[in-house]
């Protein structure tokens, strides 16, 4: 039985936006800790709890409240572990509702007015079996949902 718990499977999303901007306008943007609400379904009641929000640099501690299920408040802390201006940034989970959660974010010009977002997020849920049930119901469709949200939410604030 406590096999079950111990053998979890690690999920992986990759998106891919193009957005009408140079690529150092886009870096300029995401490097910005408070974009990130921009970016995040009003339903997640996202908010960022950190009081110190400089630009991005490694090892950055980042903390938000999240709602993402039932609107119960969730505390989440992140680290930005690595930059590359204006090529990529990751971030990792260090306390939140994932086990793991490691995102990395990947910038690249296309020509001099659109440039290339990838994100490629692997993450794996707590809880053994029961964490693979609920990403089944819940949480899969969830984060495409948010991943598909910033991909518009992108387009709209770089084509008006």
């Amino acid at each position: 039985m406590i096999g079950l718990f111990i053998f979890t499977s690690m999920y992986k999303l990759e998106k891919k936006t193009i957005i009408p901007v140079n690529i150092n306008e886009a870096w300029s943007f995401f490097s910005d800790p408070l974009n990130l609400d921009l970016l995040t379904p009003d339903d997640m009641g996202f908010q960022i709890i950190s009081t110190e929000l400089s630009p991005m640099y490694p090892g950055q501690i980042i903390q938000y409240i999240v709602r993402p299920f039932l609107n119960i408040p969730m505390k989440w802390t992140t680290e930005i572990t690595q930059i590359h201006a204006p090529d990529f940034f990751i971030d990792n989970q260090i306390t939140g509702p994932y086990s793991i959660w490691h995102h990395q974010h990947f910038f690249k010009q296309i020509d001099s007015n659109h440039t290339e977002i990838k994100d490629l997020l692997h993450y794996k849920l707590p809880f053994g079996i029961l964490g693979e049930w609920v990403h089944y119901l819940f949480v899969k469709n969830r984060v495409q949902e948010i991943f598909e949200y910033r991909e518009k939410k992108l387009l709209h604030l770089f084509s008006s």
